[in-house]
C-alpha cells in the first residue's frame, strides 16, 4: 500500500497543473457535455502511458531523441491551435456561453481529447518517462506504483470534470468565460513556446 500511495501522490504532482488537457477538461465540465467520456479517455490514456513506462517504454523512447523530437513539434503546433481557438472564442462575445450551445458530435469531443492527450509531448516526459524510471525503482512493487499513479489520474480527472459545475454561477457571465479564454491561451502558446524552444536548443 505505501508503494501504491508514492504511487498515487507522484501522478497527482504530475497532472495538476495548467495544460491543455486539464483546461479541456475544465471547459467540457462547465459546459457539462460529454464529461463522462471525456473523464474517461483522460484516465484510460493516462493508465495506458503510465503501464507502458512501467513497462520498460521509458527508457527506449529516451534512447530515441529524435521520436520524441518529433512528438513534440507536431505537439506545439498542436497546443498553438488550441490557444488561437480559445483566443477566438474570447474576441467573440456575441457567441453563446459553452452551456448554452448545442451539444458537440461525440467523435469530435473525443478526437478532441486524445489529439490533446497524445499530442503533447509532456505527456511522455512525465508519465511514461519519469513516472516509469520512478517505477522501476521499486523492482517486483513497480506495478502497484503505476495503481497508484492510474488511481491519481482517475481521481483528478473525475474531480475536474464533475466538480466543474461548482463554478457554474460564475461561469453564468460572459467576461467571465472570455477571461478563461484568455488565460488558457496565454498559458498554451507558454508551453507551446517551450516546446519550440527545447527543439531548436536541442537542435
Amino acid at each position: 500500500m505505501s508503494v501504491a500511495l508514492a504511487g498515487f501522490l507522484t501522478g497527482l504532482s504530475l497532472i495538476v497543473a495548467i495544460g491543455a488537457q486539464n483546461a479541456f477538461v475544465l471547459r467540457q465540465g462547465l459546459a457539462r457535455q460529454h464529461v463522462g467520456l471525456v473523464v474517461a479517455i483522460c484516465a484510460t490514456s493516462d493508465a495506458l502511458l503510465i503501464a507502458v513506462g512501467i513497462g520498460g517504454l521509458g527508457s527506449l523512447v529516451q534512447t530515441h531523441g529524435d521520436v520524441l523530437t518529433a512528438i513534440t513539434a507536431v505537439g506545439a503546433a498542436y497546443i498553438i491551435w488550441f490557444a488561437l481557438r480559445s483566443f477566438r472564442s474570447a474576441l467573440h462575445p456575441d457567441v453563446l456561453l459553452p452551456s448554452q450551445q448545442p451539444p458537440q458530435r461525440r467523435l469530435v469531443v473525443a478526437a478532441t481529447v486524445l489529439g490533446l492527450t497524445f499530442l503533447n509531448p509532456h505527456v511522455y516526459l512525465d508519465t511514461v518517462l519519469l513516472v516509469g524510471t520512478i517505477g522501476s525503482t521499486f523492482g517486483a512493487n513497480r506495478w502497484w506504483f503505476g495503481v497508484g499513479a492510474a488511481a491519481a489520474s482517475l481521481a483528478w480527472f473525475t474531480g475536474l470534470g464533475y466538480g466543474a459545475r461548482l463554478l457554474s454561477p460564475l461561469m453564468a457571465r460572459p467576461a467571465t468565460w472570455r477571461s478563461l479564454d484568455v488565460t488558457v491561451g496565454v498559458v498554451m502558446l507558454a508551453i507551446a513556446g517551450g516546446l519550440l524552444w527545447s527543439v531548436v536548443d536541442g537542435g
